[in-house]
């Protein structure tokens, strides 16, 4: 019979469970792959460098895929990349029905090799690495993006979310030719049709890139009012285009969609988003050694006696209360679990002064509105986040993410949005979800009874602490740590000489903090130390010449010993003190091992 920690659902269950739930609330959770194509310019204008000798913007690309490879490697390693040019002398496309188009790599997942072939067009050598493999030849587009169509029509795996990035530095790739323009944009309209998202990455040109000649109608509109709309300015750093391209190709998934329950028959559709999640270490694999495949466990139950398999029905729970067995079908079990159904509800209404620092025990998530669940839930919650921001108050829910998840309470904190000056949205507007304790969480501690600083002291930190205060950005701090892991790994599967240098922005710099206090240490030190105190002169105590004093040998009585033989506790004697009696009673020992010293003593004790 299973004990009660024995019990995990069996895949098949959990499975279910998941589909039930999304039937229950008409959810599609996506369990497919994301795919991602970069379809790049080769023309001769894209190998042109900038002013004062800034990269071209087909090395800003290359640049830009190599850091999406990478990422997608550590992230999730089972998206599916591809790799096309357009616009080159030579064809490399299945029968080479596609001219003027180079698939360099296929829609497959990425890995170290492909990160090499990336790295083999970067720079100079790069570029002429690209001319002598590719060149640059006549444009056809709508060639281009029908060679990617059938990338996707060649795949055989379930693609939750298809993305297609186009990289350019000409407005009007086809000269004019309002032909080829025509066919683009049929077979554009033909990929946004099937799914396909169509982005355009547009680089900074001479005279500036006019999207509304050509690009315009053929990119795909914003998915949401949150989604990064298409940018009309192009970009001329590198920077600019990573970030575009991050912004671009992180889909924004939620962890769960819910109800919100207002009253009584009141119900609006609301998604829960996590905006931040402590990064770790992934798991360790094992692998099979003959061929390095990652091993798969499966755990099956056997009767004890007869030997034969036993399927989940077979087997029960048991939690033993009070010295008895409590058994309890699978069934049983799930109904105790269950506290209550997945959602948020509204309890009330709490002042924003209520809500305090300690109150925060993990990251919040974020609560927005999902209008094509219910209709109207965007009018509904609007209004809900109007009032509660005007008014200065947060809503207190229950919170269930799951059937077999215990209810939380949270604290739905108001936030409305914010742009900046040049109208981009900075922050959604939402509530964020604050995860509140219960009553058995909060302790009261007994605080030890410590010195109080003086006013002197106390206005000397604060001038400390001013001087040594600057503005925290959790974005300007990595982990060195996780980065000194990824490197290494990226060193071991590149063949490069050493790992690439990691700087730890966690370490203070100490040279800057003593040119920002001047005498302030100094002062503050007067005003606490006594006028001899040196710290750096304090050593630990010394120890007495001839080591440490050896403790005296316990020597135990003949009596003591054959009680411990007859109480057979002779194992919780220490080896040096079962060595000691050995002498003391002249027993020989052919080993030193604590179990040979017991059966010695045994037998000389008991003749």
């Amino acid at each position: 019979m299973a004990q009660w920690n024995d019990y995990h659902h069996e895949d098949e269950d959990v499975d279910g469970e998941e589909r039930d739930e999304s039937e229950e609330w008409g959810l599609a959770y996506s369990t497919g792959r994301d795919s991602l194509v970069f379809l790049v310019d080769a023309s001769k204008e894209m190998f042109i460098k900038g002013e004062d000798e800034e990269p071209s913007p087909f090395d800003m690309t290359m640049q830009c895929v190599r850091s999406v490879y990478t990422s997608k490697i550590i992230s999730s390693d089972k998206d599916l990349v591809a790799l096309v040019f357009y616009g080159t002398e030579q064809s490399k496309n299945p029968r080479n029905s596609f001219k003027h188009v180079y698939i360099y790599h296929d829609l497959d997942s990425p890995g170290a090799r492909r990160v090499q072939d990336v790295d083999g067009l970067r720079g100079e050598k790069g570029a002429q690495v690209a001319g002598e493999t590719m060149g640059s030849g006549n444009t056809n587009l709508g060639e281009a993006l029908w060679c990617c169509s059938n990338l996707y029509s060649d795949i055989k795996l379930r693609l939750s979310h298809k993305r297609l990035m186009i990289f350019t530095c000409r407005d009007t790739p086809h000269g004019g030719d309002s032909e080829r323009d025509r066919q683009a944009r049929t077979k554009a309209s033909d990929l946004k049709e099937t799914g396909v998202v169509i982005d355009l990455m547009h680089l900074m040109k001479t005279g500036g890139f006019d999207v509304s000649l050509f690009f315009c109608d053929v990119v795909s509109p914003p998915e949401d009012e949150a989604e990064l709309g298409l940018q009309m300015e192009p970009c001329g750093k590198l920077e600019d285009l990573k970030k575009r391209v991050r912004a671009k190709e992180m889909k924004k998934r939620s962890v769960a969609r819910l109800n919100l329950c207002l009253g009584e028959g009141m119900n609006v559709a609301v998604g829960v988003y996590i905006t931040a999640l402590q990064a770790r270490k992934p798991n360790a694999i094992k692998l099979y050694r003959d061929n390095n495949e990652p091993v798969r466990t499966k755990t099956r139950l056997y009767h004890t006696q007869t030997g034969s398999l036993l399927l989940p029905s077979d087997t029960k729970r048991v939690q033993v209360y009070a010295g008895r067995q409590i058994v309890m079908e699978k069934d049983e079990v799930d109904v105790i679990k269950k506290f209550s159904d997945p959602g948020l509800e509204l309890i009330g209404f709490k002042p924003m002064e209520r809500l305090k620092l300690h109150h925060h025990l993990r990251s919040a998530v974020f609560i927005y509105p999902e209008e094509e669940l219910v209709t109207g839930s965007a009018c509904v919650f609007t209004a809900l986040l109007r009032r509660c921001s005007v008014r200065n108050v947060f809503a207190l829910c229950k919170y269930t993410r799951i059937r077999n998840s215990p209810p939380r309470f949270l604290a739905l904190v108001p936030q409305r949005e914010e742009v900046d000056d040049g109208q981009a949205q900075i922050a959604a507007p939402g509530f964020h979800g604050i995860f509140l304790p219960y009553a058995d969480d909060i302790r009261t501690l007994d605080t030890p009874q410590l010195p109080t600083a003086s006013e002197p002291q106390v206005d000397k930190m604060k001038e400390i602490v001013h001087k040594l205060r600057f503005k925290y950005r959790s974005d300007a701090f990595e982990n060195p740590v996780l980065q000194q892991h990824y490197r290494n790994l990226e060193a071991l599967a590149l063949d490069l000489m050493a790992p690439e240098h990691i700087e730890d922005h966690t370490m203070p710099n100490v040279n800057m903090m003593d040119q920002r206090l001047g005498s302030l240490a100094q002062e503050f030190r007067d005003l606490v130390y006594p006028a001899d105190y040196n710290p750096e002169g304090k050593t630990g105590p010394k120890r007495k010449p001839g080591g440490a004093e050896k403790k005296p040998k316990l020597e135990m009585s003949e009596d003591e010993l054959r009680g411990h033989v007859q109480k057979g506790t002779l194992g919780k004697l220490t080896v040096p003190v079962l060595k000691d009696a050995c002498k003391q009673f002249g027993v020989k020992v052919t080993g030193t091992k604590k179990q040979e010293l017991i059966d010695a003593l045994t037998a000389q004790l008991t003749k």
